[in-house]
Parts: C-alpha cells; sequence; structure tokens
C-alpha cells in the first residue's frame, strides 16, 4: 500500500504543475494587470508603477515569471496580495477555514441525509414514502443552487430569521462554547441550506439506483430465502457492494470542499475562498488567483488519491490489481 502511495503522489506533480502553469498562462493573456488601474491614478508616476512591477517580477518574461512563482509555491511561499496588502498565505489561511467550515457541514450533513434515505426508497421501492424522497430529490434537481440561494436569502431578509453576511456576532466572544457553536450554525444557515440541498438531492438518487440494482441480484434472494434477516441483507450485503460509486464520489466531494461553494458563498456574503477568488480575479490581484488555484488543484489531486484508496481498502478485487500489483482474473 506505501508503495502504491508513494506512486500516485509522484504521478501529481505534474497534474498540479501543468494545471497552474495553464492557469497563469490564462491569466496573464487578460488584457491589463493590477497595476493598469494605478497607472490610472495621476498621483501615481509611471516610474512607481514600473518599479512596483520590477519588485515582483512581473516585467520578466512569463515562463520566467511562471517559475519563479512555482519554485516559491513549493514551499507555499505563494506571493504578497496587491489589493489586500498583505501575504496571500495569511489571507488564504482566513477564508479557507470559514470555507471548508461550510463546506466539510454540509458534506457532513448531506451523506448522513442522503444514505439512509437512499436505501430507505430503494427498500419500498413504488410505495408512498419512496415516491415522498424521489419528488423531494427531483425536485431539488430542478432548481439551481445559485436560484435556491436567491430564496433563501430573500427570505433571511424578509423574515430576519437569519443573519445575512458574517461569520459570528458581536458578541461572539463573550458567549460559551455551545452558544459559538449555535452562533457559527446560525450564521451559516442559509449558504448550508442551499448546499445541502443541492448536493443531497442527487446523493438521494445515486443511493437509491445503486442499492436497488443489488437489491435485485440473486445473491440478495438467496441470502433471504436462507432465513438471514432482510435488514442484515440489505445493510451488510448489498449496501457493502454498493459502496463502490458512493466513495468515488466521496473523493470529488473531498476535492471540492475549496471550490464547490464558490458561488453560493459570493450570493450569501459568504466570506470564504470563493468570494475571495471572485474579489481577486476581479481586481487582477495575480497572487492570490493563482495561490487559490494552487491550493483547489492539491485538493483535487487528493480528494482523487482518497477516493482510490477507499476504493481499494473497500473492494479487494481494486486492491489486488492495482495497489498489490496481481492479475485479478
Amino acid at each position: 500500500m506505501l508503495k502504491y502511495l508513494i506512486k500516485r503522489l509522484f504521478q501529481m506533480i505534474p497534474i498540479v504543475v501543468g494545471m497552474t502553469f495553464v492557469s497563469f498562462v490564462v491569466i496573464k493573456l487578460a488584457p491589463g494587470d493590477f497595476f493598469a488601474q494605478l497607472e490610472m491614478n495621476p498621483a501615481v508616476s509611471r516610474e512607481t508603477v514600473e518599479e512596483l512591477r520590477k519588485l515582483y517580477g512581473l516585467d520578466q518574461n512569463l515562463i520566467f515569471q511562471y517559475l519563479n512563482w512555482l519554485k516559491n509555491a513549493i514551499v507555499f511561499n505563494l506571493g504578497y496580495s496587491f489589493a489586500y496588502n498583505k501575504l496571500v498565505t495569511a489571507l488564504i489561511g482566513e477564508r479557507l477555514l470559514n470555507t471548508l467550515e461550510l463546506t466539510v457541514t454540509s458534506f457532513i450533513f448531506s451523506w448522513l441525509l442522503a444514505v439512509p434515505l437512499g436505501i430507505v426508497a430503494a427498500v419500498y421501492r413504488g410505495k408512498l414514502l419512496d415516491r415522498l424522497i424521489t419528488f423531494f430529490s427531483l425536485l431539488g434537481l430542478s432548481v439551481p443552487n445559485f436560484f435556491l440561494a436567491f430564496i433563501f436569502m430573500y427570505l433571511a431578509a424578509k423574515t430576519g430569521w437569519f443573519p445575512i453576511g458574517g461569520v459570528v456576532s458581536q458578541n461572539y466572544d463573550q458567549l460559551p462554547w455551545y452558544g459559538k457553536l449555535l452562533d457559527r450554525l446560525w450564521h451559516m444557515a442559509v449558504p448550508l441550506a442551499v448546499l445541502v440541498i443541492g448536493s443531497i438531492a442527487g446523493l438521494l438518487r445515486l443511493v437509491r439506483s445503486t442499492v436497488l440494482e443489488e437489491l435485485n441480484k440473486e445473491y440478495v434472494k438467496l441470502a433471504v430465502a436462507k432465513g438471514l434477516p432482510y435488514r442484515r441483507v440489505v445493510l451488510f450485503h448489498a449496501f457493502r457492494n454498493a459502496l463502490n460509486p458512493f466513495l468515488t464520489l466521496i473523493g470529488f466531494d473531498i476535492a471540492g470542499l475549496l471550490s464547490g461553494a464558490a458561488l453560493i458563498e459570493i450570493i450569501t456574503a459568504w466570506p470564504g475562498m470563493g468570494r475571495l477568488m471572485f474579489e481577486a480575479v476581479m481586481s487582477q490581484d495575480l497572487f492570490v488567483v493563482m495561490g487559490s488555484l494552487y491550493i483547489g488543484g492539491i485538493m483535487l489531486v487528493v480528494g482523487n488519491l482518497i477516493a482510490d484508496l477507499l476504493l481499494a481498502l473497500n473492494d479487494p478485487r481494486i486492491r489486488e490489481r492495482e495497489v498489490e500489483g496481481k492479475l485479478v482474473r
């Protein structure tokens, strides 16, 4: 397993390098840069702007600029934010916690709700409970997340039940630990609800269809005919064999923890990585954009690796073929 893990980690290097290089080239091909806005300020001389470009290495050839950025990015020195006047690592660190707080909570709630509901829908196929769960799933899939976010923001503003924007209340420091937890959940209620509804709708259909396919197989009918409790057959046999697509999806969800909530963060004014990325793109803050893409790229390849490892642990055939290098017939 260790040899397989090291091999996959080395395979990630060209992926991250290729992704960051393409991103860097695309950003540099866009007309102007952050300092072009300073040139329009009569209080800033052209010589000052040129000195700033030289200071940050933006007067060099594009390839040299990228190689210099990559050399620093390897040790997580992601440069300096022109718009925020602070180190990119410090800036991302502040917003990263907010995004992970939202997306990890959404991830946990979505899976905790989708898996049991999907299994129940598969077991009670064609009955009223299945129809209600399927209707909810179709409704969630048919309404775009951004539109749902606008609706929830309107209701929050109209009723005043939930705050709009911000992470904590002004008296957060005076609250006990459980009060702080509830205060954070209260502030993230709107974006969290949008993300959970959007995620659970697709997950429900996947869980239902996959478990239903397993329940129709002969080994399930044989196990029930031999007298095994149906609940045990569903949970410990059918669901276990249906796990592979879910494990792959978990890897993609982990990969999307930073970028999956970007649009919702922007609409609901949640101060996370998505909002930071949007503001950085609009102001052409090069190093913030590249730093965000770099961290997101690492999350993507790590998420795929976790999915592969979970698949190998769950399915002996995959473990023997991919990890141990054995020929599976």
